[in-house]
């Protein structure tokens, strides 16, 4: 009888692990949002933005050919601008292979948004070798923000380095966003690995100071148990900004699951995904 039992959970765990590894390989979920901007440009019509963070290139759940078919999928959606909120790599023990930078970007070359492809980078980027890393996107045409400011279309987008390995310079960001919003009309957003930026960016007036931030790391928890919750969301703010779309003190943060996973191959209850968000002016009525 005994045997029989320590046989049935055996069977019922490799199940387990079977569906969780299914859940972190399967097509990532496009979730769509419409933001209203107070800082939207006079006259700019809306744009659609993808954002997509937390690629983890690794095998066995993210090789290439995976990542390749997910920039099909992106392409397919035809998004105005791409935005990466960084970790491109992993380095999880459970690896059954390790990509070297040009190979695991290269898929990215594919992209196609009119706007272009822009990225910041992530805390296992730093780990593994950031000038590999920031060199395999450059190649791809992907660039690059490492707490820096640029126009794109309507937006004026500032980059945050990565704030889990304290590379984050908010103000730096904000300083060089205020620099081009001299000369140049935009509505702010800021792009960052981390959301746990979020209580170092001020709100200023009516318009606010970059009241839009997109990030990813927290995978949405990736493993969810069920009565338990998350194992971890990775943040010193636990799931304050767990995941989704969270509104605090006049900030819209958005937060995605991702696409890859770190430390373990797998999934539960926090399914890969990215957002399609249409952003625009506020509309009166």
């Amino acid at each position: 009888m005994i045997r029989k039992i320590i046989f049935a959970i055996l069977v019922l765990g490799a199940a387990l692990f079977a569906y969780m590894y299914s859940v972190a390989v399967r097509d990532p979920v496009i979730r769509r949002a419409n933001l209203s901007m107070l800082d939207w440009p006079a006259g700019a019509p809306p744009i659609t933005v993808m954002l997509v963070s937390d690629v983890h290139v690794a095998g066995p759940d993210m090789p290439p050919n995976r990542l390749a078919r997910i920039v099909t999928q992106v392409n397919a959606a035809n998004p105005d601008l791409v935005l990466f909120a960084g970790d491109f790599v992993s380095d999880k023990r459970l690896s059954t292979k390790l990509y070297e930078g040009d190979e695991a970007m290269a898929p990215l070359a594919k992209l196609s948004a009119p706007m272009g492809v822009v990225a910041v980078m992530g805390n296992h980027d730093h780990w593994r070798d950031l000038d590999e890393i920031m060199a395999a996107l450059d190649g791809a045409g992907v660039r690059i923000l490492n707490n820096e400011a640029m126009l794109a279309g309507p937006l004026i987008i500032g980059g945050v380095d990565d704030d889990f390995t304290r590379h984050a310079n908010v103000t730096g960001t904000l300083t060089a966003m205020d620099k081009l919003s001299v000369a140049n009309k935009g509505a702010r957003i800021l792009l960052s690995h981390s959301p746990d930026i979020t209580p170092q960016v001020p709100i200023k007036g009516k318009l606010g100071d970059a009241a839009l931030i997109l990030a990813g790391h927290t995978h949405c928890g990736q493993i969810s148990l069920p009565f338990i919750g998350a194992v971890s969301y990775a943040s010193r703010y636990g799931d304050r900004y767990a995941c989704g779309i969270i509104r605090e003190n006049g900030k819209t943060i958005v937060v995605g699951a991702g696409l890859g996973t770190s430390i373990l191959p797998l999934r539960l209850g926090a399914v890969p995904d990215m957002w399609l968000l249409t952003l625009g002016p506020v509309l009166r009525g």
